[in-house]
C-alpha cells in the first residue's frame, strides 16, 4: 500500500485556484501539467490518497466505543464523542470537507483530459473510469456525513451536498438537493463502469476501483437509496465476479478486512487509524452482541491492551478496506428480504455465517434463523452487520438508515451526554472553515 504514497508526488494539475478557493477551499498541489498516461495515472494516485480517512471519526459517534478520557489524544475527540457540533473546542479533529474536493478536482481534471492528452486506450479507459467512479464514491461520502438519509418522499427538497463536476474555477458553488446528488452518484458510476476494464488489481494496487469495486459500490448506493431491486441485482453481479469469503475455520485465515484478503475488492480507505485506536477502548454494547466462545471473530477483531478490550482490525495500512465480500452478502441478504425472498436473504446471511461460527454452534444458529419471520430475520441481518462490520465504517451509516436510536456516552467522572432519538445531530453539520468560505453552505 505504500505505492499510494510514492506515487502521490507524480502529477498534478497547475490550475490558479482563487475562485475554487472561495467556495470550496481548495488549492491543486504540485507543478506538472499531467501529458502522459503515466502523469495521468500518477494524478489520479493523487486523488486516491487525498480520499480522507473520516471513519474513524465517525466510529466515535456510534456505540462502538468508550473514548479513554486519560489518554493524549482524547482532546481531538472529546467533543465528537459528546456530539457538540456546535462549538466544538479549537483541539477537536474536523470532519472532512476539503479533502474530499481536493480528490474531486484531480478525478475532474483526468475526466476532462485524460484521452484528450494521453490518447484512447484501454489504460486511458481505465483511468478515467476509476475517476468517474472516484467522484462518485466522494459525492457520495459527502452526501451520507452532511446530508439527511434518502427519504424518497422529501429527496427532492432535502438539501444536500455541492456537486462538483468540471474544472469550471467560476462557478457558484450551490448544494443540490439530496435527490440530485444520488442522481448524479448513479450517473457517475454507470459512466465509469462502461470504461473499466480491470476486474482485479493485485495485492498493493487494490486500492483502485475495478469492475468489481465499481458493482461493490453500485450496491451500497442502491441499498442506502432503498432501491432494494438494484441493491440486489448489483451485489449479485459483484458476487458473480468472486464470490469467496474468508473462511475462519481455516488455519491460517486472514482477518476480512485485510488487503491480502480472498474477499477483498478494494482497499482505499483507512477505516480506524491508530489516532481512535489508541485513544479508545470496545464498547461493552459491541463485545456482548458476539457469542465470545463461538464466533471466531471475536478472538481476531478484539485483543486486549492494559486490561481493556481493544481492536485489532485498524490502525495498520495493511486493514485498509472500502469494500469486500462480507458486506455484500449482507447487501444481498438485507435487499432480498426487502424484496420478500426470504429464500435468499436467508441463504445469503447462512453462506457468511457458515465461515465465520465454529461448526457445532452454526448448527444451532442455522435452525434458529431458519425459523425466523421477516421482520425478525431483518434484525438478524443488522445484527450481523454490525457483528461482521464492525469499526468498517459502517456504523454510523446504519444507525442513520435504520431508526436512529438514542445512544448515551458516559465518562468515568460520571458525566454523560445523550444523543436522542431522531436526533438532528445524525446529520453532522457543515465545518466551519467550510461555511465560511462557501456561504451556500449556511
Amino acid at each position: 500500500m505504500n505505492k499510494i504514497i510514492k506515487l502521490a508526488a507524480v502529477a498534478l494539475v497547475v490550475l490558479s485556484a482563487s475562485s475554487c478557493k472561495k467556495y470550496l477551499d481548495i488549492e491543486p498541489a504540485g507543478r506538472v501539467i499531467p501529458k502522459t498516461t503515466e502523469d495521468f495515472r500518477g494524478l489520479l494516485t493523487s486523488a486516491y490518497n487525498f480520499f480522507p480517512a473520516h471513519k474513524s471519526l465517525l466510529a466515535v459517534r456510534t456505540d462502538e466505543l468508550l473514548m479513554d478520557e486519560y489518554a493524549t489524544g482524547f482532546p481531538a475527540y472529546k467533543d465528537i464523542y459528546a456530539w457538540n457540533d456546535n462549538d466544538a473546542d479549537g483541539l477537536t479533529s474536523s470532519m472532512p470537507y476539503t479533502a474530499f474536493y481536493t480528490s474531486i478536482f484531480n478525478a475532474n481534471h483526468v475526466i476532462a483530459e485524460v484521452e484528450k492528452e494521453a490518447g484512447v486506450s484501454p489504460e486511458t479507459a481505465q483511468i478515467k473510469g476509476e475517476a468517474y467512479l472516484l467522484r462518485a464514491y466522494a459525492h457520495f461520502e459527502l452526501l451520507n456525513l452532511y446530508a439527511k438519509p434518502y427519504n424518497a418522499g422529501t429527496a427532492a427538497t432535502d438539501r444536500g451536498i455541492v456537486l462538483s463536476l468540471a474544472i469550471d474555477l467560476e462557478q457558484n458553488y450551490k448544494t443540490a438537493t439530496v435527490a440530485e446528488v444520488y442522481a448524479q452518484i448513479l450517473a457517475d458510476i454507470e459512466a465509469g463502469r462502461q470504461l473499466l476494464n480491470v476486474t482485479n488489481f493485485d495485492a498493493g494496487f487494490n486500492y483502485r476501483f475495478t469492475k468489481r469495486a465499481a458493482a461493490a459500490l453500485t450496491a451500497r448506493v442502491y441499498e442506502f437509496k432503498g432501491d432494494w431491486a438494484n441493491a440486489l441485482a448489483s451485489s449479485q453481479q459483484a458476487l458473480a465476479l468472486n464470490g469467496d469469503l474468508e473462511d475462519l475455520n481455516v488455519t491460517g485465515a486472514v482477518l476480512p478486512n485485510n488487503y491480502r484478503s480472498k474477499e477483498n475488492i478494494m482497499s482505499m480507505e483507512k477505516a480506524f487509524d491508530a489516532g481512535v485506536t489508541n485513544t479508545s477502548m470496545i464498547s461493552d454494547h459491541l463485545l456482548n452482541i458476539y457469542d465470545q466462545a463461538n464466533d471466531l471473530r471475536y478472538p481476531m477483531y478484539f485483543g486486549r491492551a492494559f486490561g481493556n478490550t481493544v481492536s485489532l482490525k485498524g490502525a495498520f495500512n495493511e486493514n485498509k478496506i472500502s469494500f469486500r465480500n462480507g458486506e455484500l452478502y449482507l447487501i444481498q441478504a438485507e435487499a432480498a428480504l426487502q424484496s420478500d425472498n426470504l429464500a435468499l436473504a436467508l441463504k445469503s446471511l447462512l453462506d457468511l455465517k457458515v465461515k465465520r461460527l465454529k461448526p457445532a454452534y452454526y448448527q444451532t444458529e442455522a435452525t434458529r434463523i431458519s425459523a425466523l419471520a421477516k421482520p425478525a430475520l431483518l434484525q438478524e441481518i443488522l445484527n450481523e452487520r454490525e457483528r461482521e462490520l464492525a469499526l468498517e465504517g459502517h456504523r454510523w451509516y446504519d444507525l442513520r438508515r435504520y431508526g436512529q436510536p438514542e445512544l448515551v456516552h458516559s465518562f468515568e467522572n460520571g458525566s454523560s451526554y445523550t444523543l436522542q432519538k431522531n436526533d438532528p445531530k445524525y446529520t453532522i453539520r457543515f465545518p466551519r472553515e467550510a461555511v465560511a468560505n462557501n456561504p451556500n453552505l449556511q
